[in-house]
């Protein structure tokens, strides 16, 4: 009898949700529901230091919002569970312990310092990089009393020895990896938390995972993921690695190039119907090759066979196009309905008529006063770029103090609100050797187009921080076109 399929999708809960993410999500959705199967949601948050609970929830609301429903998670359990990985410690030390047994995998001594070294000289003999396998040769019995006595130590997997490893992908056929792209990859850290490699492997198969859809950057982790298969005498499920999402010049997609969080295209007011359309047909299209499908039809003709692997270009232009299609199919009402869900909801002018009551004495002059709360883009006419460069600074510097806010400070605040903004701009100040007097005043110049508004952190606050990125970066580019037209 043929396995029920069960697919997944394993985001880390590091940063914003990506529509790298999303656009994975989908194939595994499509599949899943074209065949009756499950579609699972696990969180991937071994990584303790980044990891954070308000992108988790981002992930979850990102992914609602596209309508990719999952049928076993975190937050609506199922009987495979937990589905966070940082609550699945101890399965991980078991199976890495019974790896030991088995003579799969071993006990490494190397401490960091001689890994360091090991890897100054490869480079400067121009090898490839990788473990040496020194503490592979060590005897059972000295391993085992060198644990015992409690000396630091990693596990790692004992890759064979062969010349080369042939594995097998759904979209690529038979995958031939040689010999030194196969190190002795460390399976368990010094601390007892896995490394993505073995949480990965044991959670897909006891997690039931027929299907591995995921992004073509971890093919080169394939030979040591189906060696983890192998050396637990388990059936390898099918793999399948989707090509990655491109910006125009080819280059892997990223958020230096392109707008990459999916909150950005929420905030953006770019419908959810659109954008699923447009990831569909990065890399699969119809049977009759029509470019526009609900999320139904895309499930109903589903085939994981017709992906190509030509690298898909993540164009901005064409997605525009394709929303602003879905946009003018919609009745009135059906428009009216998803302002008053989002920038005219009742909830975002509360936020905004407190900081604007004061400055106003008609209701028609909150329209003039309170527009950047609601346009995309704000004007930067000449006294705004004035105001926006403090004296003795060029725009080229301003440019460039505003680019390194944005990576700093911005990109990594995942809770957006008045006080964390302060936090972040101040901190920003000091170590950037800007006062807070020309920081702020260009921060506000470049978000709302005017030197005179509301306080500025509860005016950030309300903004988001989806909208306030993206005018630092027009405002970026602006600066930046002021000094090549000198």
């Amino acid at each position: 009898m043929t396995k029920p399929i069960r697919t997944r999708i394993a985001p880390s809960p590091t940063g914003d949700p990506h529509v790298g993410t999303a656009y994975v999500a989908l194939f595994n959705y499509a599949l899943a529901r074209k065949h009756g199967g499950r579609f699972i949601l696990r969180i991937e948050d071994t990584d303790r230091q980044r990891s954070h609970p308000a992108s988790e929830t981002m992930i979850f609301d990102a992914l609602r919002w596209l309508g990719l429903d999952w049928d076993e998670g975190p937050d609506v359990g199922g009987p495979v569970g937990p589905y966070r990985q940082s609550e699945r410690s101890s399965i991980y030390r078991e199976h890495a312990e019974d790896l030991v047994r088995r003579g799969a995998a071993y006990p490494c001594f190397c401490a960091p310092e001689r890994l360091e070294a090991l890897r100054v000289e490869q480079r400067a003999k121009k090898l490839a990089l990788g473990y040496d396998g020194r503490c592979r040769a060590l005897s059972t019995t000295e391993a085992a009393q060198r644990r015992s006595a409690g000396e630091p130590h990693v596990i790692r997997l004992s890759m064979p020895k062969d010349e080369s490893m042939v594995v097998h992908d759904l979209l690529r056929g038979d995958v031939r990896f040689e010999r030194p792209q196969m190190d002795d990859q460390v399976l368990l850290k010094s601390d007892g938390f896995p490394t993505y490699h073995l949480a990965n492997v044991v959670d897909d198969h006891l997690m039931e995972i027929t299907h591995v859809i995921r992004a073509e950057e971890w093919l080169s982790s394939l030979p040591k993921h189906v060696q983890l298969y192998r050396s637990f005498g388990w059936d390898e499920p099918i793999f399948c690695h989707l090509p990655l999402l491109r910006n125009a010049d080819r280059s892997k997609i990223s958020k230096r190039k392109n707008p990459v969080s999916l909150n950005h295209y929420r905030r953006a007011g770019y419908l959810p119907e659109a954008l699923v359309n447009f990831l569909a047909l990065m890399g699969w299209a119809m049977p009759d090759e029509r470019e526009e499908f609900t999320l139904r039809e895309l499930v109903e003709r589903f085939d994981l066979k017709r992906v190509s692997l030509g690298g898909p270009v993540f164009d901005i232009e064409k997605l525009t196009w394709l929303n602003g299609k879905y946009l003018r199919r919609m009745a009135p009402e059906e428009i009216l309905a998803r302002l008053r869900r989002q920038l005219l909801s009742d909830d975002y002018l509360l936020r905004v008529l407190p900081l604007c009551r004061e400055r106003i004495d008609t209701l028609e002059a909150f329209f003039d006063y309170a527009g950047f709360f609601f346009a995309g883009e704000v004007p930067y006419d000449a006294k705004a770029l004035s105001g926006m460069i403090p004296k003795e600074r060029t725009p080229s510097e301003t440019a460039r103090i505003l680019k390194s806010l944005i990576e700093q400070k911005i990109d990594p605040l995942l809770e957006w609100d008045a006080g964390a903004v302060e936090s972040a701009l101040r901190d920003f100040s000091e170590s950037s050797g800007w006062s807070a007097k020309e920081l702020f005043m260009t921060v506000r110049v470049a978000v709302t187009g005017r030197a005179a508004t509301p306080p500025l952190f509860d005016t950030l606050d309300v903004l988001g921080k989806e909208i306030c990125r993206r005018r630092l970066r027009r405002a970026i580019e602006t600066l930046r076109t002021m000094d090549e037209g000198k």
